[in-house]
Protein backbone atom coordinates (compact mmCIF):
# COMPACT_ATOMS: atom_id res chain seq x y z
CA UNK A 1 0.00 0.00 0.00
CA UNK A 2 1.26 3.47 -0.89
CA UNK A 3 2.24 6.00 1.73
CA UNK A 4 -0.52 8.29 0.45
CA UNK A 5 -3.34 5.70 0.26
CA UNK A 6 -4.94 7.24 3.36
CA UNK A 7 -5.78 10.36 1.33
CA UNK A 8 -8.48 8.40 -0.49
CA UNK A 9 -10.39 7.97 2.80
CA UNK A 10 -10.39 11.66 3.66
CA UNK A 11 -13.63 13.63 3.79
CA UNK A 12 -12.15 16.19 1.39
CA UNK A 13 -11.41 13.50 -1.23
CA UNK A 14 -14.85 11.91 -0.88
CA UNK A 15 -16.51 15.28 -1.46
CA UNK A 16 -14.21 16.07 -4.39
CA UNK A 17 -14.85 12.63 -5.92
CA UNK A 18 -18.62 13.01 -5.57
CA UNK A 19 -18.46 16.47 -7.16
CA UNK A 20 -16.27 15.24 -10.05
CA UNK A 21 -18.61 12.36 -10.93
CA UNK A 22 -21.62 14.68 -10.79
CA UNK A 23 -19.84 17.26 -12.98
CA UNK A 24 -18.48 14.68 -15.46
CA UNK A 25 -20.64 11.53 -15.17
CA UNK A 26 -19.38 9.87 -18.36
CA UNK A 27 -15.98 8.34 -19.06
CA UNK A 28 -13.78 10.90 -20.79
CA UNK A 29 -11.77 8.27 -22.70
CA UNK A 30 -14.91 6.49 -23.96
CA UNK A 31 -16.43 9.79 -25.10
CA UNK A 32 -13.27 10.43 -27.14
CA UNK A 33 -14.19 7.22 -29.00
CA UNK A 34 -17.88 8.24 -29.35
CA UNK A 35 -18.91 5.64 -26.76
CA UNK A 36 -21.22 6.59 -23.90
CA UNK A 37 -20.14 4.84 -20.69
CA UNK A 38 -20.77 5.82 -17.09
CA UNK A 39 -17.70 6.89 -15.15
CA UNK A 40 -17.04 5.15 -11.85
CA UNK A 41 -13.45 6.20 -11.16
CA UNK A 42 -12.07 9.67 -10.49
CA UNK A 43 -8.56 9.72 -11.93
CA UNK A 44 -5.69 12.14 -11.46
CA UNK A 45 -4.65 13.34 -14.93
CA UNK A 46 -1.12 13.98 -13.69
CA UNK A 47 -0.07 11.40 -11.07
CA UNK A 48 0.11 13.08 -7.67
CA UNK A 49 2.69 10.71 -6.09
CA UNK A 50 1.70 11.93 -2.64
CA UNK A 51 1.69 15.66 -3.43
CA UNK A 52 -1.44 16.73 -1.53
CA UNK A 53 -1.86 19.97 -3.50
CA UNK A 54 -1.96 17.95 -6.74
CA UNK A 55 -4.09 15.23 -5.12
CA UNK A 56 -6.83 17.71 -4.17
CA UNK A 57 -6.55 19.86 -7.32
CA UNK A 58 -9.96 19.66 -9.02
CA UNK A 59 -8.37 20.74 -12.32
CA UNK A 60 -6.22 17.59 -12.21
CA UNK A 61 -9.19 15.21 -12.17
CA UNK A 62 -11.03 13.32 -14.88
CA UNK A 63 -13.84 10.79 -14.77
CA UNK A 64 -13.16 7.35 -16.24
CA UNK A 65 -14.85 3.96 -16.35
CA UNK A 66 -12.97 1.21 -14.52
CA UNK A 67 -11.78 -0.57 -17.71
CA UNK A 68 -10.28 2.67 -19.09
CA UNK A 69 -8.70 3.54 -15.74
CA UNK A 70 -7.24 0.08 -15.18
CA UNK A 71 -6.20 -0.48 -18.80
CA UNK A 72 -5.73 2.50 -21.09
CA UNK A 73 -4.68 4.98 -18.39
CA UNK A 74 -2.18 2.54 -16.86
CA UNK A 75 -0.60 1.89 -20.28
CA UNK A 76 -0.33 5.64 -20.88
CA UNK A 77 1.41 6.11 -17.51
CA UNK A 78 3.82 3.28 -18.36
CA UNK A 79 4.71 5.05 -21.62
CA UNK A 80 3.21 2.33 -23.79
CA UNK A 81 1.54 3.04 -27.12
CA UNK A 82 -2.24 3.07 -26.89
CA UNK A 83 -4.47 2.67 -29.92
CA UNK A 84 -8.07 3.70 -29.43
CA UNK A 85 -10.96 2.94 -31.73
CA UNK A 86 -14.08 4.89 -32.62
CA UNK A 87 -17.60 3.53 -32.42
CA UNK A 88 -17.22 2.54 -36.09
CA UNK A 89 -14.31 0.25 -35.26
CA UNK A 90 -11.66 2.35 -36.99
CA UNK A 91 -8.56 3.53 -35.11
CA UNK A 92 -8.63 7.14 -33.90
CA UNK A 93 -5.88 9.63 -34.31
Amino acid sequence: MSAWQHLYSSRQWKQLRRHQLAFEPLCRFCLDSDVVEAATVVDHVKPHKGDEALFYDADNLQSLCKPCHDGTKQRIELGQDVVTFGADGWPLG
